[in-house]
This record gives structure tokens, C-alpha cells and sequence, in this order.
């Protein structure tokens, strides 16, 4: 489908790497010839524009924007879900979110997993003391060899997580709600689940990882138990939405020793109150919601886009 007037409004206070630049606006019109890109300041100029935009690039579009909006045919997010764009659309509107996060995503994991297995926590506490710790350091320090890698959520986030840990030598386990066909990648050690049996491998799981999306269906599915059943040295890890748990039965997992460690990204209610246990637990690392922040962001979302405009994608 050829659209001939794009709008762009795409401004995020907090992280820069997710501000649309000229670069970006250049790059997009050099994949898409014959389309005028236009890039907005801010909201009220984006609508006072939005009457002759037949594609839009936002991060949030409201469903009564759409009375002002009677040539538009495409919204695009580089979001990964529906948290901003949460309504369906009309049968002559088509929906597009970003599907470029996952090596972004996975490198950010990896890192998470190399802090806790390579004791880095620790390396630098020794650092700061001028101290040659190899004895300690070296007793604490782990491999991701032959580890049990969990991923609940195995859409295309988790996917490429698993292909991107392979080559450390991962046992990799993928959880999905329906079934799907073995990846490339997968050796005779590793697996694909349904969600009905994702339990049974919780004890032989050296790290879960959870890439789930938000919404009814996934809300608060890691229960006590779940925890509980998990090995004390394994390790937990989310990058999906913050919904899946709740924040004390966590605390009580991490502080009883239950599991070793957590790294979080997602919150249930961001950002994550100061008054919260979690920042005062030594074997918990913490970021901001930016684990598939990277200065390459909005140029993966552009031509991710743009090759699906020329391909004449449904979206």
C-alpha cells in the first residue's frame, strides 16, 4: 500500500536514544521514495496535522484522535506491546509494533547474567578495598555452560534470547502457550513447552527467564509456589511486564532464599517507588524499563518499518 503523507511524532523525556532525529527522518525517506515524512514537536501540532496523515509513527494514539483522522490507514509504534495503543481498530486502520527488540533485549539479559554468574558485584566491592580477592572471588563465580535457560514468553523476544544464549552452551527451554516447531538452533537438550507443563522444569531451572506481555491473561502467573519450587541457586529475570508476580512474594523469594538473585526491568507500577524493599537487596539489580534501550533504536525501528511498507505487509 503506498501512503503518501507520514507523520511523525515520536518525543520521550526520559530516554534520548527514543527521540525520532533528522537522521531518522532522513533515513525513512530515503526507504520510502515519493512519501512526504513530516516529524512533529509536539502533541498539538501532531494533531492539528493528523488530518492529512494517511501513517503515523507514535509511541501513544488515542482512539478518539481517530474522528480527526479520516485518511489514516496505518499506525506504527516501535513498541513492542499494545500498552499505549491499547483498543482495537477499525477494519481500515491497520496497527504496526515494533518487532526489532530482541537482540537488544537479549544483550541486555546476558549482561545480567554475566553480573551474577562472574560475581562482578563483588569484584567491584573488592576493587574499592585495593584488594586482590581471587580467593573469594574465584569460589563465587559461576558459567552459563550447560545452564537450564527457562523462557517463559517464547514469542519472538524470547526466541532470539534463546538463539543468542546458545552459543554459551545453554540447555534451552521454551515456554509458549501454543505449540510451536523446534527452532534451527535447538540441539537434542533443548525443548519447547506449552504453558499447561511449564511447571515440570522449575527444579531443574538454573535461570527463568520471563519475556510475557502485559494484559489479563499473564497477570500475577508466577504465584509462591512457583518460586518455591525453583532451585536456591537459580536465578530470575524480567524483561516482560511487571504484572506477572507479586512484588512481596518476590521479596519473600529473594530475602528467604528461595532463589539466588533477580534481575528486574518491569515494574507493576512504574516507575518503582522509593520506599520499595527491592532497592535494599544485595542480590537484586535493578534498571528503569530500558532493556532494549540502545543508540541504535529508532534506526532498527525505521528500517524494520520501512521493509514492511515495501513489502505491502497486512502488519
Amino acid at each position: 500500500m503506498k501512503y503518501n503523507k507520514l507523520l511523525v511524532y515520536l518525543t520521550h523525556p526520559h530516554v534520548e536514544v527514543w527521540n525520532f532525529k533528522p537522521e531518522h527522518k532522513t533515513l525513512l525517506q530515503s526507504r520510502l521514495p515519493g512519501t512526504t515524512v513530516q516529524v512533529c514537536a509536539n502533541s498539538k501540532e501532531f494533531k492539528d496535522k493528523l488530518a492529512e496523515a494517511d501513517a503515523v509513527l507514535v509511541w501513544v494514539f488515542k482512539e478518539e484522535w481517530l474522528k480527526d483522522a479520516p485518511k489514516l490507514k496505518l499506525i506504527a509504534t516501535p513498541a513492542a506491546g499494545n500498552d499505549w495503543i491499547p483498543w482495537q481498530p477499525p477494519a481500515n486502520l491497520k496497527l504496526s509494533f515494533g518487532g526489532f527488540h530482541g537482540p537488544m533485549m537479549a544483550e541486555t539479559v546476558i549482561g545480567a547474567m554475566l553480573h551474577f554468574l562472574k560475581a562482578f558485584p563483588l569484584s567491584t566491592k573488592m576493587q574499592k578495598k585495593n584488594k586482590w580477592a581471587r580467593i573469594k572471588i574465584s569460589k563465587r563465580q559461576q558459567s552459563l555452560y550447560k545452564a537450564r535457560v527457562t523462557i517463559l514468553g517464547f514469542g519472538k523476544i524470547g526466541n532470539t534470547l534463546g538463539k543468542l544464549l546458545k552459543p554459551f552452551g545453554c540447555r534451552i527451554t521454551g515456554i509458549k502457550r501454543t505449540a510451536m516447531a523446534v527452532p534451527d538452533y535447538f540441539d537434542e537438550e533443548d525443548e519447547i513447552l506449552t504453558h499447561d507443563k511449564w511447571e515440570s522444569v522449575l527444579p531443574e531451572t538454573d535461570h527463568l527467564i520471563c519475556a510475557l506481555p502485559g494484559g489479563p491473561e499473564t497477570f500475577e502467573v508466577l504465584q509462591p509456589i512457583h518460586f518455591k519450587n525453583m532451585q536456591k541457586t537459580a536465578f530470575f529475570y524480567n524483561v516482560g511486564r511487571g504484572n506477572i508476580y507479586k512484588e512481596p512474594d518476590l521479596i519473600e523469594a529473594l530475602q528467604g532464599g528461595e532463589i539466588a538473585g533477580a534481575y528486574l526491568d518491569v515494574f507493576g507500577k512504574e516507575p518503582l517507588s522509593e520506599f520499595s524493599r527491592l532497592w535494599g537487596l544485595g542480590n537484586v539489580l535493578i534498571q528503569p524499563h530500558i532493556s532494549a534501550a540502545s543508540p541504535q533504536y529508532l534506526e532498527l525501528f525505521v528500517e524494520e518499518l520501512a521493509n514492511r511498507m515495501n513489502m505491502g505487509s497486512d502488519f
